[in-house]
């Protein structure tokens, strides 16, 4: 499958069941993360912003003091679900993780 191909429905529930913490809604995959800390956030939010560079692929990242609030969908396939959000996600997720923050 194409980065750029457009997940059907059944495609999407798979990816969804090994991407603990997301969720879809309003078009877009979703999750919340919980810090530790507004510094913690602001770190993440960071590295968030990195890996997205890195793919040419940018989520949406609400930061409110030590919560981040992240969508992503492909704006540019008319904001549905493509491989390179869940590929971006799932980097999301491995950062979460090693940053021993909550994901979900």
């Amino acid at each position: 499958m194409s980065p750029d191909e457009v997940l059907n429905t059944e495609e999407l529930e798979r990816n969804l069941q090994r991407l603990p913490g997301w969720s879809y809604e309003a078009g877009t995959l979703r999750t919340r993360v919980a810090c530790a800390s507004a510094q913690q956030a602001i770190d993440l939010f960071a590295e968030i912003a990195e890996l997205a560079q890195q793919a040419e692929h940018h989520p949406d990242v609400d930061w409110r003091f030590d919560k981040l609030l992240i969508a992503l969908t492909s704006h540019d396939v008319g904001g549905k679900i493509t491989a390179r959000d869940v590929a971006l996600a799932q980097q999301i997720s491995h950062a979460v993780l090693a940053a021993q923050a909550d994901l979900g």
